[in-house]
């Protein structure tokens, strides 16, 4: 990619777009966070997946989320003042404010490459360090003498990533890497020699306590200390083969590193033994951090933050909340939502989902779906044939014999007596559809004639039901279940959800980004477009024309037309989402991986706020646009222009470069419906307009 080397003077339109979803649980989010730093003992940071920024004012006693614009996941932030930070991440991302996290500039780091650490040694001169870990391409370094507006890429011939930087003082610095790399700059960044590290294992983060005593960690368990500025290192036992991931360092003597199942090591004697410390925690910790002698946070997986006051004795864990797997959500009313997580445990909303409670259910097994044909009563079914009833609102529940030892993936019922439940016969191998005309109190197994797992079930009315499953399979019953046939879907894709809006109306959605839609009751299926390959977990619609499915990598997907188009919302989280369910047309949830619960009160939809300022000269047309674009100013600019579209997740689809031009012409045709941001950046600043694809 073309260097690009232009200053950022002045911002003419602020654009912003960010998530409409909220966490309920855990608190205060529930992304993986890679790095933590404090500004002050009370003000601090941590940054993580999907563009996760968080932030204390307190010490960690509360944390705020804040909009970082993108995203992307987030490596590495540090600050260099109380206000002005930077933070690191996937995709070349580097991101930046100057008002204490309020607000976060996208700044143009000229690579696409992940970018893992960010170091500053003052104001102005930062290094930036990454690489590509999959393809293994060429480790890159970036400086900055700009407070970033500009970044220079500084060649090192390492075909490794870097995943850490830091400097003793502003001429000297090191970087580490995969497959025991370390380089050391002695003028500022412009020359890097490799060093002899003396392992093999990758490296995943270095810390000098003075300019000659130096400490990187990483795969293995791995500690090597220098005492002689890079010189030579020796590799010190850690007493552990847990890949280690952040060291940090109080004083000569005094460090802490964090890694994989929670491990904590501390050493007081600079390197001579490290001890175990019991950290509460075995979720992995990928960042730790000391504002004083006995005050320290570590940060790691599923949005763990774990603080200590008394150099580590003991840890405090500040966020909360379940992290259970979630695998099914129904509410029966405003407030009172149920949903199953766990695999054998069901909790309970009646503010909600402002607080939710376990309820006890008495079994063990697994269970994978819950529906209430009304407000008292209700079932959840899972492994083992099991099969759960309330008659109470989910205060207990009831096992009741459904005649198999199967698995049961599926439960709805038309009315308080007839309901069914699906799933697979793993004895015989075939696909099993269960049904009851007395509330679950008798079962009586269907004939269906398939072989494959069946895994949602959805009835329309009391007699017109579908199911569907694996191998692209969707079964259709006219005749309240006594008999059922196979539909041609289209696909051999697996399907994981079905749902009618009325008897004609249906959609199914599986792998590889499969929406389907029916508009004669099944008997064709039309594959709609969902922009993508993530595999979708399931679909509801609170009304006809209004509908949304989740997935993987944290998908949402919305439609306002009836499943014509689907518009992808940010959600806020990478997690696997599994199940969805709204209340009314605006409030609703998603559910899914480590106790992701997300809610939403205005449809979830994307917000953009953008504030134009009067001496806005760029204008585009045509807008909405299908094609092509055109751009225009009345002012030639001889320099370099840089123009950007970004999706409202805060992807990078299109970048282009021109010069001594004031009309550019920019093909879109390859843009999926939706709406975009423009960034058109010159010497002079940067404008961001709204563009509409359709």
């Amino acid at each position: 990619m073309k260097k690009l080397s232009l200053l950022v003077c002045l911002s003419l339109i602020s654009a912003f777009a960010f998530s409409q979803w909220t966490w309920q649980n855990p608190l205060p989010q529930g992304n993986n966070l890679h790095s933590v730093c404090f500004t002050d003992s009370n003000t601090g940071f941590a940054v993580g997946d999907a563009g996760t920024i968080i932030k204390t004012i307190d010490g960690g006693a509360n944390w705020t989320v804040l909009s970082s614009g993108v995203n992307n996941w987030l490596n590495s932030v540090c600050f260099t003042n109380a206000n002005t930070g930077y933070a690191t991440g996937y995709n070349g991302t580097i991101i930046k404010t100057i008002d204490g996290g309020l607000t976060w500039e996208v700044l143009l780091s000229g690579t696409t490459d992940l970018l893992y650490s960010i170091y500053f040694t003052n104001s102005n001169t930062g290094y930036a360090v990454g690489g590509d870990n999959i393809t293994q391409s060429s480790g890159i370094i970036l400086k900055t003498t700009d407070a970033g507006a500009t970044w220079t890429s500084i060649s090192t011939a390492i075909n490794y990533p870097f995943y850490s930087v830091c400097f003793t003082d502003v001429n000297t610095g090191y970087a580490v890497g995969d497959y025991g790399t370390i380089l050391k700059t002695s003028n500022a960044g412009t020359t890097w020699t490799l060093l002899l590290s003396g392992t093999v294992n990758g490296l995943y983060s270095v810390s000098f306590t003075d300019v000659n005593t130096g400490y990187a960690v990483g795969d293995f368990g791995t500690i090597l200390k220098t005492s002689n500025a890079g010189i030579t290192w020796t590799v010190l036992s850690s007493g552990t083969t847990s890949h280690l991931y952040s060291v940090y360092f109080t004083d000569a003597d005094t460090g802490y590193v964090a890694g994989d199942y929670g491990i904590i090591l501390k050493t007081i004697n600079g390197d001579t033994t490290w001890t175990v410390l019991s950290s509460g925690t075995t979720y992995d910790l990928y960042s730790v951090y000391f504002t004083d002698a006995y005050t320290g946070y570590a940060v790691g997986r599923y949005g763990t933050i774990l603080k200590t006051i008394n150099g580590g004795t003991t840890w405090a864990e500040l966020s909360s909340g379940i992290r259970y797997e979630i695998v099914s959500i129904y509410f029966t009313n405003f407030n009172t939502g149920y949903l199953i997580a766990d695999y054998a445990t069901i909790l309970k909303t009646i503010d909600g989902g402002t607080t939710w409670n376990a309820v006890s259910t008495g079994t063990t097994y697994w269970l994978a779906s819950v529906h209430f044909p009304n407000a008292n009563t209700g079932y959840a079914v899972g492994s083992d044939g099991t099969i759960l009833r309330t008659i109470n609102g989910g205060t207990t529940w009831t096992s009741l014999s459904g005649g198999i030892i199967n698995h049961l993936y599926s439960v709805y019922f038309t009315d308080a007596n007839i309901g069914y439940a699906v799933g697979w016969d793993y004895i015989n191998y075939t696909g099993i559809i269960l049904k009851t005309i007395n509330g679950g109190e008798a079962w009586t197994a269907l004939s269906i004639g398939i072989n494959h797992t069946l895994l949602s079930v959805c009835f329309p009315d009391a007699d017109t039901g579908y199911t569907v499953g694996v191998g692209g399979t969707i079964l259709k019953t006219i005749n309240g279940g006594t008999t059922w046939i196979a539909l041609s879907s289209g696909t051999t894709n697996e399907l994981l959800s079905v749902y009618f809006t009325d008897a004609n109306t249906g959609y199914v959605v599986g792998f590889g980004g499969t929406i389907l839609k029916t508009i004669n009751g099944g008997s064709t299926w039309a594959n709609v477009s969902s922009e993508t390959t993530n595999w979708l977990s399931e679909v509801y619609f609170p009304d006809a024309n209004t509908g949304y499915v989740v997935g993987y990598n944290g998908t949402i997907l919305k439609t306002t037309n009836g499943g014509t188009t689907w518009t992808a919302l940010m959600s806020g989280t990478n997690n696997l989402l599994v199940s969805v369910f709204f209340t009314d047309e605006n409030t609703g949830y998603a559910v899914g991986e480590n106790g992701t619960i997300l809610k939403t009160t205005n449809g979830g939809t994307n917000f953009i706020a953008e504030i134009e300022s009067t001496n806005s000269s760029f204008s585009i047309y045509p807008n909405p646009a299908n094609k092509k674009i055109t751009i225009t100013n009345k002012k030639k600019f001889p320099e370099e222009i840089i123009i950007s579209i970004i999706t409202i997740t805060g992807e990078q689809v299109l970048l282009e470069n021109f010069r001594n031009q004031n009309q550019v012409e920019i093909d879109v045709s390859k843009l999926a419906r939706g709406i975009y941001l423009v960034k058109i950046q010159t010497r002079v600043g940067i404008e961001t307009k709204k563009l509409v694809i359709e």
